[in-house]
């Protein structure tokens, strides 16, 4: 598989998260062998949690359940582009190589100003270029793809 079929991954957990009241977002770990390990939607809706990210809450299980020296081989493929609070989970969880569909910057335009979903503009690769280790970033992928997946969504 190629980074674009992992990616349309994500999007098929993103319209699962959406079809079960969560914000439609999703995530997959990817190990070294190109075996997806694990994946997570948004919990937003699950439990009210604002920081219920499909990639924070990826990275956390990840970071429980594998080494660092294992993550550093491993892609994380998010359905949009990870805020700084993900960006910074994949750096912690010793993420080596992140994949990306929609940006930041264009799912802000998408979203606007919403209560549920203030972005912020500032992509990932600053977030993770500040760390002490460096980390390959991919993106955006398949935009439009992706934005199709918020279609209607944040009205």
């Amino acid at each position: 598989m190629i980074d674009e079929d992992y990616l349309r991954l994500t999007l098929d957990i993103a319209k699962q998260a959406r079809a079960a009241g969560n914000h439609p977002f999703g995530a997959i770990l990817v190990g070294p062998d190109g075996t997806v390990l694990m994946q997570a939607g948004n919990a937003h809706g699950d439990a009210g949690d604002r920081t219920g990210h499909a990639e924070r809450v990826l990275m956390t299980q990840a970071s429980l359940a594998y080494a660092a020296d294992f993550m550093a081989g491993c892609t994380m493929y998010a359905s949009a582009e990870p805020c700084a609070m993900c960006a910074g989970s994949a750096y912690w969880a010793g993420v080596g190589r992140v994949v990306y569909g929609l940006s930041e910057h264009d799912l802000g335009l998408l979203i606007g100003p919403h209560p549920e979903n203030l972005t912020m503009d500032l992509p990932c690769r600053i977030v993770l270029g500040a760390g002490q280790r460096a980390v390959e970033v991919v993106g955006p992928l398949l935009e439009a793809e992706s934005r199709a997946v918020h279609d209607g969504f944040w009205k």
